[in-house]
């Protein structure tokens, strides 16, 4: 198994260029099954997560052709129905989360599809109702089968309806979209997840000829169409990658330049990261982060301790409060973290704890961090990455820490970050990648 090796407390310095978002590349993917003509895709990227949706639809039967490293052509005019019931898409679906994007496309223009019980990150229970139940008010009709662990459904006459989600949820927001766009009649749906991401969904279904308003709102309103044509579209950066890279220049007082980094589209976050004290300036549509020795959390007016917690969008991303865990234990004074959407999310704080961190662990849900203000440096430890997006905040933690450090199951984090080791030596950190059996405890 492969591990990274890092010595850390060395500040880092140069550019940085934000790979494309990895959320909105499995949905605009899906959406190419939705039309018989060629889709253009940039700015994709290269991580294991994409790859494999990318792999499964061309089993499917799209013809895909990479243009250049970061840019695909699809062209879905022939799909082979029956691998649905194959064993090899039930082995590659099962493995990838992002596979119950195809549901909706498929669905809306095959009226059938079928889905292993998909799988993913380990934190906590990610329902699918949402998904299931918003096709079954279009009228699509479910059959789990235990024995093979299947999900076939028939959605032959889907009819636009009146749907309030149960949850903003992203992914089912865009899953209803994809299958309401080819149903007849008009789909209203209310407590619509309203992310860029989804946005960016919207916007490319609207140009392949879908009729989608209230785009950037909570209520969407789609006017089904018979057929969808081709396209062209430019993946937004990752803003959590974005929001990553500012956490990683203020815990090792570097001097980092984020470029292109779409500001106007990353919404709250650099307000958040304000909040715990970080300094940067915007030029151009470049984020520039100056070295900063010290970085103070701000309190409420009343002079209570500040509490971040996610929400749905227009909210803070759950994605990013592991990085914002982090970050406040270097800065000076406390911060509630409150994680409400995921529970197990924070299960990776006993590392940071055994690194020197001063953190309470209340319950599943939240965290007291008590800032060190950099007076006392984290220590590097053996550690192992629970999920995407703690492995980062751990990678983040190891660069900044004295001494080595060694992250075990690097993959959870490949399936986010692409060439993220390449790209922090690109900066001056001392990481390398090294073949490790992880520690038994």
């Amino acid at each position: 198994m492969n591990a990274f090796e890092i010595v850390g407390g060395k500040p880092l310095q140069g550019e940085i260029i934000p790979q494309g978002a990895k959320n909105e590349a499995l949905q605009v993917i899906a959406a190419v099954l939705l039309t018989k003509e060629k889709v253009t895709i940039s700015n994709i990227p290269d991580i294991k997560d994409v790859n494999k949706l990318i792999e499964l639809i061309g089993d499917l039967g799209v013809k895909v052709e990479r243009l250049e490293k970061d840019t695909y052509s699809f062209e879905a005019s022939e799909i082979n129905l029956d691998f649905f019931r194959s064993e090899i898409f039930k082995s590659k679906g099962g493995s990838l989360r992002g596979s119950i994007m195809i549901v909706g496309p498929l669905l809306g223009r095959f009226g059938k599809a079928a889905i292993p019980k998909p799988g993913g990150d380990k934190i906590g229970r990610r329902r699918l109702d949402t998904h299931f139940l918003g096709f079954e008010k279009l009228g699509a009709q479910f059959n789990y089968d235990k024995k093979t662990n299947f999900f076939n459904v028939d959605a032959s006459n889907l009819q636009g309806a009146y749907i309030l989600l149960d949850e903003a949820s992203v992914t089912g927001t865009a899953n209803v979209v994809m299958a309401a766009v080819l149903a007849k009649g008009i789909t209203t749906i209310y407590n619509a997840a309203c992310e860029p991401y989804l946005q960016q969904l919207c916007k490319m279904l609207n140009r392949m000829g879908a009729k989608i308003s209230g785009i950037g709102s909570n209520l969407l309103t789609i006017e089904g169409v018979t057929e969808l044509g081709g396209t062209e579209h430019r993946l937004l950066p990752d803003m959590i990658e974005i929001g990553s890279f500012i956490g990683l220049a203020a815990m090792t007082e570097s001097e980092i330049t984020i470029k292109n980094v779409q500001f106007n589209e990353l919404g709250i976050i650099p307000d958040v990261f304000r909040r715990l004290g970080i300094k940067f300036e915007l030029r151009g549509d470049d984020i520039y982060i100056p070295s900063q020795k010290h970085y103070e959390i701000e309190t409420f007016i009343d002079g209570s301790i500040m509490t971040l917690a996610d929400a749905p969008w227009p909210g803070f991303t759950p994605d990013l409060l592991s990085i914002m865990l982090v970050v406040a234990t270097q800065a000076k004074g406390n911060v509630l973290i409150h994680q409400k959407m995921f529970e197990s999310r924070l299960f990776f704080v006993d590392k940071l704890i055994d690194m020197g961190a001063q953190i309470i662990l209340c319950d599943p849900h939240r965290a007291t961090v008590i800032g060190l203000d950099k007076k006392v440096k984290l220590r590097g430890i053996e550690m192992t990455s629970p999920d995407i997006r703690a492995g980062v905040s751990l990678l983040i933690a190891a660069l900044s820490a004295n001494g080595t450090s060694v992250i075990h199951n690097i993959e959870q984090i490949e399936r986010g970050y692409q060439d993220i080791d390449i790209r922090l030596r690109a900066l001056g950190a001392d990481i390398r990648r090294i073949s490790a059996s992880a520690p038994s405890h």
